[in-house]
């Protein structure tokens, strides 16, 4: 496959805009846009932030070749003044962000642009694709997860991703959150998440019958042989020859079965009685793993009934995120510089909830003294929060419930990635990506994680945010 050059990744108007733009001598206005979304999918409690990595590394490579110079010329609306600032195009903007794997709530920036309004526009695509996707799947992959309750779940989605690229950068964000490895060989290839499969019913019927192909896959896997037992007959068949082969072909060799796989029927019954099998012939050890169109909530649903089963593979509607397909992050702009200030920017609208919040703005985390997360609050950038004192958290929607809280402790969730263009920020492992979402996943109180009717995180505004929000809406709403 060749590699592909993805510049013009970006919707047309955002060149017609830079274009207009650099017409108006514009161009280097300094402008501030934030990324944020306005609902969980699923109607869950909180979401988890993927694919920084990937946006960093379009920043850091965007170019734009004569090749592409040639194809936006022929369309003989850009004036050769714009298509050649886009030749010497050199990114210079300021960027800031959340860490990957942080959990994440509507309507808070978990990423700033500050720069050239020239250059914000022309990246807002790419940075809204790629953002919107993995976070996605990220929070599809820990609602999985969360249901798996410490089983394992595997993500097993290549086939059923909506391209290539959904595959691979979805088994990246399914991993994020916890999946221990993919089906996808690629993934392990190129980011070292274990790629895990085995067989296909194929295999199983390409032989005589299942007991010789057990036998094949056996003598050709002795140290990790996993049987798909519900070609046929699943108690009748697949899991006797599944014993049988242990000890026929196995013990003498010294190995042990490592599992049995089952991709259809009852799972419930079905494993239970695999479970009692496979323990009356000395098979406690033998993991169980179901795989079948599962999602969190048909997980729940095999865990309350008793189903024996250790592993989960997970697929299409992890990879696809089938019950809610959409993130619904969106890039606005807050803020202005006009004179060399800052001159801040609301969208208004009669939904409340498409009302923007207006500067340029940082997030904080508050922790209780157990470490458990309590609150987010949204304050504009260079503001100061002092632990040491007594903070008045409200609700921005209903400003007269209040809660004042004491012995906190308050995090900054944005940190610096570009400034003026230049990268500041380390890019973590995914493996430490990963470490670090398990560990602000367990500050979530289980009320907030919960599957059905979460308890709402709440995200307010400091008292000088939300002043500075009303009396921009009182001015423009007049």
């Amino acid at each position: 496959m060749n590699e592909r050059k993805l510049s013009l990744l970006m919707d047309f108007y955002e060149l017609t805009m830079a274009n207009g733009y650099f017409h108006d001598g514009k161009h280097e206005q300094i402008a501030v846009f934030d990324l944020f979304f306005r609902s969980i999918p699923d109607q869950g409690g909180y979401a988890i932030f993927a694919g920084l990595e990937q946006v960093v590394d379009y920043m850091e490579n965007l170019s734009f070749s004569e090749s592409e110079l040639d194809f936006l010329r022929s369309k003989e609306i850009f004036s050769e003044g714009f298509l050649d600032y886009l030749r010497h195009f050199k990114f210079t903007c300021d960027v800031y962000a959340m860490k990957e794997g942080t959990p994440i709530f509507p309507h808070e920036p978990i990423m700033i642009v500050k720069g050239s309004i020239l250059q914000c526009q022309l990246i807002e695509t790419m940075i809204l694709l790629t953002i919107n996707h993995q976070s996605l799947i990220a929070t599809k992959a820990a609602r999985i997860v969360y249901a798996a309750q410490g089983r394992s779940v595997l993500e097993f989605g290549a086939r059923r991703a909506h391209g290539y690229d959904a595959s691979i950068f979805g088994a990246r964000a399914a991993y994020i959150s916890g999946a221990i490895g993919s089906s996808n060989t690629y993934v392990d290839y190129m980011y070292q998440i274990p790629a895990i499969g085995t067989m296909a019913h194929s295999y199983v019927q390409s032989f005589d019958s299942e007991y010789e192909a057990f036998k094949a896959y056996a003598n050709t896997y002795p140290k990790n042989t996993v049987l798909l037992v519900d070609t046929y007959n699943t108690l009748k068949q697949g899991v006797p020859n599944a014993i049988k082969i242990h000890k026929e072909v196995l013990e003498p060799k010294g190995y042990r079965l490592k599992g049995i796989r089952l991709d259809s029927g009852d799972l419930t019954y079905l494993t239970k009685e695999a479970r009692k099998m496979l323990d009356q012939n000395g098979l406690s050890d033998v993991k169980i793993t179901v795989s079948n169109s599962l999602d969190e909530y048909l997980i729940k649903e095999l865990i309350h009934q008793g189903a024996q089963i250790d592993a989960f593979g997970v697929g299409e509607r992890l990879v696809t995120a089938r019950s809610e397909a959409v993130f619904g992050g969106v890039f606005k702009l807050s803020a202005i510089e006009v004179e060399g200030k800052l001159v801040d920017k609301i969208k208004i609208s009669e939904n409340v909830q498409k009302t923007t919040t207006p500067g340029f703005k940082q997030v904080y985390r508050f922790y209780d003294e157990s470490g458990m997360a309590e609150a987010d609050v949204i304050t504009l950038h260079d503001e100061v929060i002092d632990p040491s004192k007594p903070y008045v958290l409200f609700d921005p929607n209903y400003p007269w419930k209040t809660k004042t809280i004491e012995n906190f402790k308050a995090v900054a969730l944005l940190h610096p990635i570009f400034q003026g263009g230049k990268r500041i920020y380390q890019l973590p492992t995914l493996k430490e990506i990963r470490a670090y979402a398990k560990i602000e996943h367990l500050t979530l109180w289980p009320e907030v994680q919960r599957l059905e009717n979460p308890h709402e995180y709440y995200v307010d505004l400091s008292q000088a945010l939300y002043d500075l929000k009303q009396e921009l809406i009182r001015k423009y709403k007049k």
